[in-house]
């Protein structure tokens, strides 16, 4: 049966180019082998030299078996010298010990933008992933937004293994910083009354200020939002300023807080093309969060 170390190691192929393919050989058979943790995050670090960066560019078929290896892996954005990092991580022996566990911890600990990235990206891949939970939620924490869409996005491992309290500060987080909410995994089933109140406290924050509301905040509310919710809403659909982007992700809110009736009435005189579509479609039965792409990539 294929794995995502195999699914990696395919992309790769077609990728690197002969000094990389003979590096990456070289490097995964000293992992399997077994190299102290200095040796292993040397190997990380120095890929670099001899790996050329470059985007994975895997095809919709390849990203469809990514899905369908680990529900909630969606690769499509890797890069190739994140590809090689993570292939020489899954192809130590010593995953499923502790030993692992401490060599990936120095490696978090000494790593650059780019190898964070990697290791970031690993951790959905491994055994007994709650060990890691921390480690994830630490990532949560960062300013960089590479770094942080590594260890937030296209994966299932957050929405599988932090807390509550981790969860909720991820995605906040991602509105502060702009990452893409709707690339967040397991978003749509881990909306809470908690959740929602924070995303409405930033709201009102962000309206006090004069501010535009980030469009993508809608998602976090669904039906825990409750009538303080739908007044937030109606306020972003009604006022002069609104954007089609503000106004687009209120209607999907209103959608995913079973609010039918009133998206109803506004699509009746609803004169922008694009939030139009979006409430047909939501009222279609279309709300989740991955309809979000359509709108974030007309903007």
């Amino acid at each position: 049966m294929s794995t995502p170390l195999d699914w990696i190691e395919r992309g790769l192929e077609r990728r690197l180019d002969e000094t990389g393919s003979s590096w990456y050989a070289a490097a995964k058979a000293e992992v399997e082998g077994g190299v102290s943790d200095v040796r292993f995050a040397a190997l990380l670090a120095v890929a670099s030299r001899s790996c050329r960066a470059g985007e994975l560019a895997p095809s919709e078929e390849d990203l469809s078996e990514a899905y369908q290896l680990m529900k909630g892996w969606n690769p499509e954005r890797w890069m190739s010298l994140e590809a090689v990092r993570v292939g020489l991580i899954l192809s130590r022996q010593d995953l499923e010990e502790e030993s692992a566990v401490a060599a990936l911890e120095t490696c978090f600990q000494h790593a650059d933008e780019g190898e964070l990235c990697a290791l970031y990206r690993s951790l959905a891949f491994l055994p007994e992933g709650a060990r890691f939970a921390w480690r994830s939620g630490e990532g949560c924490r960062t300013n960089m937004l590479t770094v942080f869409e590594a260890n937030a996005c296209d994966t299932p491992f957050p929405a599988l293994h932090l807390d509550d309290i981790a969860w909720r500060q991820l995605v906040i987080k991602a509105l502060f910083i702009g990452a893409p909410l709707w690339r967040v995994q397991g978003l749509d089933r881990r909306v809470d009354a908690e959740l929602a109140r924070m995303a409405l406290d930033l709201v009102e924050e962000r309206t006090s200020a004069h501010r535009e509301v980030q469009p993508e905040l809608w998602l976090c509310l669904g039906e825990q939002g409750g009538e303080r919710g739908r007044l937030a809403m109606e306020a972003e659909l009604s006022g002069s300023t609104s954007t089609s982007l503000g106004r687009a992700g209120a209607c999907l809110g209103l959608a995913r807080s079973g609010r039918g009736d009133l998206l109803r009435a506004y699509a009746e005189n609803e004169p922008d093309p694009l939030v139009s579509d979006i409430i047909q479609q939501a009222l279609d039965g279309r709300f989740d969060q991955s309809v979000w792409r359509r709108l974030a990539e007309a903007s």
